[in-house]
């Protein structure tokens, strides 16, 4: 996206906590020419005044400015819990590539930085937040927390995941299990952002979403955020020569050329692609795909509205 600095500068001399400021500033710089302008200021420092609590923390110049009352937040402020999940299979570091960067990423890459953006936002915002990593079994949980320290505890394990797999390394997907043992794991009722491919080959799909179904079971707000290399996994963009196709999390090749299966090939990740939709609609979970081509505002956008919403 035009607002993004030199990136490549910035992995090689930034942290993942600098970058991750650096993508959330870009994406107010952003909102400033969008219609959604009001949140910039609104999103970061104030909350919207309720009806019968105390004036004298309601900021009147942004009053004047927005005919709209906003209360100024406080450090000891705690708005909203936000516990993120992310799938760390095998099937996340695709598509593999000599040079991976965040404007070059493969989906685990975006995923890192798109998670470590929303940290920073939440921790700008005042707001408690924790994170899952799941393969074949849950890798991290942490309840969520609002301190620095955490957020910098975070930031480091995120950055682990940066770093390509070991050779031969196959790690499993078993979102299913997963998930149901998160939902029991989160206690108080929270946001949970979930970034996927959702490939997940051990299980039926009613019984993932039967998971999914437990984390609004227990009242959580649930945002998914299917993460593709659209171009790659859903309309299957090759050239029309061999290629050999490996399984990341099992191993198994096959040797295809891909206009000899495209159509077939199409028809049935699309199919499955519409029914994580419509059943993601029928729980009340917003279903939102997220190509890894596309940048962060695809993120931070549905992110910022569904807050709005809850807050």
């Amino acid at each position: 996206m035009d607002y993004f600095i030199n990136h490549n500068r910035l992995q090689q001399f930034g942290s993942l906590e600098f970058i991750a400021k650096q993508v959330v500033e870009g994406f107010i710089v952003g909102l400033h020419k969008s219609p959604f302008h009001g949140f910039s200021v609104e999103f970061a420092e104030h909350r919207l005044y309720n009806t019968g609590e105390s004036i004298k923390h309601i900021d009147w110049k942004l009053y004047g400015r927005t005919d709209k009352l906003f209360v100024k937040r406080y450090e000891e402020e705690t708005n909203l819990r936000c516990h993120i999940i992310l799938d760390v299979s095998s099937s996340m570091y695709f598509p593999v590539k000599d040079k991976i960067s965040i404007d070059n990423p493969n989906k685990i890459t975006f995923s890192v930085y798109a998670a470590a953006a929303l940290i920073y936002l939440l921790k700008k915002q005042r707001d408690a937040f924790g994170l899952s990593l799941f393969s074949d079994a849950i890798e991290i949980f942490t309840q969520n927390k609002s301190s620095s320290v955490h957020q910098k505890f975070l930031y480091t394990e995120l950055e682990k995941l940066l770093k390509p797999l070991p050779v031969n390394t196959q790690k499993k997907t078993s979102a299913t299990a997963t998930l149901h043992e998160i939902a029991e794991k989160i206690h108080k009722r929270s946001l949970v952002i979930i970034f996927s491919d959702m490939l997940e080959s051990t299980s039926t799909a009613d019984e993932l979403f039967s998971a999914l179904q437990h984390l609004k079971h227990n009242k959580h707000e649930v945002i998914l955020f299917h993460v593709i290399d659209k171009q790659k996994e859903i309309d299957f963009n090759y050239e029309n020569r061999p290629y050999k196709f490996i399984d990341m999390e099992s191993g198994q090749e096959l040797k295809v050329t891909p206009n000899e299966v495209k159509e077939i090939y199409t028809k049935k990740i699309t199919a499955y692609k519409n029914e994580l939709k419509l059943k993601c609609g029928q729980y009340r979970i917003d279903f939102i795909e997220a190509d890894i081509n596309r940048g962060f505002e695809q993120i931070l956008l549905p992110y910022l509205l569904k807050r709005e919403k809850l807050y």
